[in-house]
């Protein structure tokens, strides 16, 4: 059996196992249960109870929480993973093409080789990484908190995350947006073919955001039927409450997969990309060195993509311009961003190039690379990064 077909059929089974949606970085996915009555709107929560006159309240700010902060601001990141061996990467256990883990227990997927590829660099062995798996509210009190070390969980990079989360995102490793599904019997071809119909999403994310806006900008009426989970609106979806599904496109098109593959009904996903959903990586604000550290592991792999390297010939290549030299480690170029010289060797040698990557884990779901916004700069795309000089 080819290696191709050994990753589609775990791919298959995980989903199998799993029952998991893909992509939208607001939701949390769990195995779908039966969809609670959906709601036209949210209703409103009820007023906490005040805690007893005699009872303290909680500090708002943890003292592992605090000791984080303080790391982050001082540096040094870098030194204590060194010293512990291991990268302490969250991601998330149940989303088949990105990070989900396979009946023995192994994590694999794009978001879980990206994890690797920063132990590659860091440590020199990909290997060594401690997956710390997060429900979508605690992703970033993890990365406060210090109980992770960076954040590689399908999370789109924006203002407020950038800014009230303390996040710093890194380089960007997929290029994503919203999109909509629709069976394909209907015939609905773009957006305008939805007036006045039911659109299941999950309630109080962006996606959910994102609908209402491009929907009121063009003038088209339509009814939200909002789940608390992603995961509960596409089954809302499946059961007929919905004339359509709106998510990530990453994410549906592994609910087209899975649809299909299952011997369920055609899907169509719309043309038309609704919203901007950059995903990549994310450290603590404040830890220049460890940021850099992590940008420079993942532009590793699009560089040696750029170079014709990847996982089979890195190792017997040879420098023989200056720029591919100095990426390879030879005489021991140092740039100053505290990685050893090889580190990029390290990364692709044993994990790969970015389109080995994507190819292994994306492609199965029906996710072209080439002529994709996530193909190379020289093909179109966008993945381009700085000289390493």
């Amino acid at each position: 059996m080819t290696k191709r077909g050994t990753i589609l059929i775990a791919v298959v089974a995980a989903i199998a196992l799993l029952a998991a949606a893909c992509g939208d970085d607001g939701d949390d996915t769990t195995a779908p249960q039966p969809p609670p009555p959906a709601t036209e709107a949210p209703a409103e929560p009820a007023a906490p109870e005040p805690p007893p006159a005699t009872e303290a309240a909680a500090p708002e700010t943890t003292e592992a929480a605090e000791e984080a902060v303080e790391l982050s601001q001082a540096g040094g990141r870098l030194a204590e993973v060194q010293a512990r061996g291991s990268v302490r990467c969250g991601v998330r256990d149940a989303l088949p093409g990105f990070n989900f883990l396979t009946p023995d227990g192994d994590h694999e997927g794009f978001d879980s080789d990206f994890c690797r590829v920063i132990a590659a660099a860091v440590l020199g062995d990909a290997g060594a990484v401690d997956f710390v798996d997060l429900a979508t509210a605690d992703r970033f009190t993890a990365l406060q908190s210090g109980e992770i070390d960076v954040l590689v969980r399908n999370t789109t990079f924006t203002a407020s995350r950038d800014g009230k989360e303390a996040a710093n995102f890194v380089y960007t490793t997929l290029y994503d947006g919203q999109g909509v599904v629709v069976p394909a019997a209907t015939g609905i071809t773009d957006l305008e073919g939805l007036a006045d119909a039911n659109i299941c999403v999950a309630q109080g994310t962006t996606t959910e955001l994102n609908l209402t806006d491009v929907m009121r900008s063009r003038n088209i009426p339509f009814n939200p039927v909002t789940f608390g989970e992603s995961s509960e609106a596409r089954v809302g979806y499946t059961a007929g409450q919905c004339e359509a599904f709106t998510s990530d496109k990453s994410s549906l098109a592994v609910f087209k997969y899975e649809i299909e593959n299952g011997g369920g009904d055609e899907q169509f996903i719309l043309p038309e990309t609704i919203s901007k959903e950059p995903l990549g990586p994310a450290v603590l604000d404040g830890d220049t060195e460890w940021a850099q550290v992590v940008q420079w592991a993942v532009m590793a792999t699009i560089q040696a993509w750029e170079f014709g390297l990847d996982s089979g010939n890195i190792t017997s290549a040879t420098g023989d311009n200056p720029a591919l030299a100095r990426f390879l480690g030879e005489e021991g170029f140092d740039p100053g961003i505290g990685l050893p010289s090889d580190f990029a060797v390290q990364v692709v040698s044993q994990v790969g190039n970015y389109e080995e990557i994507y190819e292994r884990h994306l492609e199965p779901l029906g996710l072209p690379l080439h002529g994709s916004v996530n193909d190379l700069w020289t093909h179109g795309g966008l993945m381009y990064v700085p000289p390493y000089r």
